[in-house]
């Protein structure tokens, strides 16, 4: 059961929300105006702020390298914790705003699923260990 949650988005493009108190803007290699992200004002909504910002940077990417034409992108993302803070997963949602066909869409959502980088490591499963 899922006690707390920490949704997340970041935005793109013509999807790209406006700046408010609970966002930031970064700076970003795939768009000129950059990425609106948040909120981030904990460790969980980062964690996911993580996996969102992933998603969103490897769906320019991977587009670029299929040859296919977007216009913004949104990922939403969210996961649980229960009552010991222990993760009960992290799932995503992605909008893609394209001239595109739907087939060429879901097949670049499907690349990026198996492509983003912070998904592959998290579902992996990450050593994390202090050196101090």
């Amino acid at each position: 059961m899922d006690l707390y949650t920490s949704g997340v988005r970041a935005t793109a493009g013509s999807l790209r929300a406006a700046v408010g108190p609970e966002t930031v803007a970064l700076r970003h290699a795939w768009t000129e105006e950059g990425v609106v992200a948040g909120p981030a004002a904990n460790g969980a909504q980062v964690l996911n702020l993580s996996v969102a910002l992933c998603v969103l940077n490897d769906t320019y990417r991977e587009a670029e390298r299929l040859g296919i034409t977007i216009d913004g992108v949104a990922v939403e993302a969210d996961g649980g914790f229960d009552e010991d803070w222990k993760s009960t997963g992290i799932s995503y949602d992605v909008t893609i705003d394209s001239p595109a066909p739907v087939e060429d869409q879901a097949r670049l959502a499907a690349v990026v699923d198996e492509v983003a980088e912070i998904p592959r490591v998290l579902r992996a499963g990450a050593r994390v260990v202090r050196r101090g």
